[in-house]
């Protein structure tokens, strides 16, 4: 095995930075990662976008204005109240259900204020080649909430472990944040009391959960995502060190993808233009410092979407030939940047990690510090990845058709 220590370094390093979605913290870091793969033979820079930099705001304030419409409706029935319910209603859901999919953030963009975020792109391997793979990670970190509470999933492991054996995708947390609103629409205009009431419910229950999380500070974020982070670094010091042939390689560490990807979504709208489907690959490499290693089937907050079978069973190739063991079967009710790659068209398979209740590890909790990072898992990610590049590099037709 090589000597990773410097992975192990970077990770603690960038943990100790204070980084919330376009904050003054993320950019140091975007030039902190920008510099150490200019040291491993990349040509990175730092580029600048803008963004809202969170999610409570961008779904709970729709949520709010989805239940107090529905509590006026329930308050005050006449007719013109009724239709006006319905009316918020349905701009709330629709708002929601456009920006946990990795839609236009039309709301946000519209409604709320922006600022500067920053993504590091860095260019390697070979740098005149057709075929490009695009390696991409995040190094904001998310704000912790009672919502993502660790200890839910031990007592079900507990007191209910069929269930959770049988269970191989996570819990559908945005599902009750549309639903709400959806319901508040529906019951004001059918005049369903019992619907109108769980809407409002739903609604303001979400408005107060999402103010909690704004009100909470950003966790340290070393598995989520310095440890996708690492990753880049990593397969940046390999391809210094063995050079492929035949295969461009972009890594790509994106600012405020804890803000619903919206760094990746202004990578696309900068670079994809130039990156033609039929010949780019995207692997999303996301929280990789859980014990088992996991290719993700598909993921999605309301819709799942299923990643390639092709470019999937490609990456399962590459794991089994790296002797790196890769769970599969798993589908995330959660959304990463690669998400917005598969909805463009692209190649693209998303590695992630889980212990066994099937979670990533300290996920969004204040204990997702350098020190609870399976480095194990990140080296394997960083073995992994390099396998797949240099895969790549000599399948010139590799991983079949592009899949949305």
């Amino acid at each position: 095995m090589p000597d990773r220590r410097h992975l192990r370094d970077a990770i603690a390093h960038l943990a100790a930075i204070d980084r919330p979605s376009a904050s003054p913290g993320e950019r140091e870091a975007a030039q902190w990662i920008a510099a150490r793969l200019g040291e491993f033979g990349c040509t990175a820079r730092v580029e600048e976008e803008r963004a809202h930099g969170g999610y409570w705001f961008p779904l709970g304030v729709p949520a709010a204005i989805a239940g107090a419409a529905g509590l006026a409706a329930q308050l005050h029935r006449g007719r013109a109240t009724r239709i006006a319910a319905g009316a918020a209603g349905a701009f709330a859901a629709a708002a929601i259900a456009d920006d946990v999919s990795g839609g236009s953030l039309w709301f946000r963009r519209r409604f709320l204020p922006s600022r500067p975020t920053w993504n590091v792109v860095a260019e390697s391997g070979d740098v005149d080649a057709e075929r490009t793979l695009v390696f991409v990670a995040h190094h904001d970190a998310a704000h912790w909430g009672m919502l993502f509470h660790p200890g839910v999933l031990p007592l079900v492991a507990r007191y209910a472990p069929a269930l959770l054996e049988r269970s191989d995708t996570s819990p559908p947390l945005m599902a009750p944040v549309f639903g709400g609103p959806a319901l508040v629409a529906l019951g004001a205009l059918t005049g369903s009391r019992r619907l109108l009431a769980a809407g409002t419910t739903l609604s303001l229950g979400s408005a107060v959960t999402f103010a909690e999380i704004g009100a909470r500070d950003a966790v340290p974020g070393a598995n989520d995502n310095l440890t996708g982070v690492a990753t880049l670094l990593g397969v940046a010091t390999e391809l210094a060190e063995r050079p492929v042939e035949g295969l461009r390689v972009l890594l790509v560490s994106t600012g405020s993808e804890e803000g619903f990807m919206e760094g990746m979504q202004a990578f696309a709208k900068r670079h994809f233009p130039q990156l033609p489907p039929e010949t780019t690959h995207v692997v999303c490499v996301d929280t990789v410092g859980s014990p088992q290693l996991a290719l993700i089937e598909g993921e999605g907050m309301l819709r799942m979407r299923e990643y390639p079978e092709p470019f999937k069973q490609l990456v399962a190739d590459a794991a089994a030939d790296s002797g790196v063991e890769l769970r599969r079967g798993l589908r995330f009710r959660n959304a990463t940047d690669g998400l917005i790659a598969l909805k463009a068209g692209y190649r693209t398979a998303t590695i992630g990690s889980v212990t066994p209740h099937k979670v990533p590890a300290n996920y969004h909790w204040p204990t997702d510090t350098a020190e609870n990072v399976d480095h194990r898992s990140v080296d394997n990610a960083v073995t992994l990845c390099s396998a797949i590049a240099r895969r790549l590099a000599t399948t010139p037709a590799a991983a079949g058709a592009t899949s949305a």
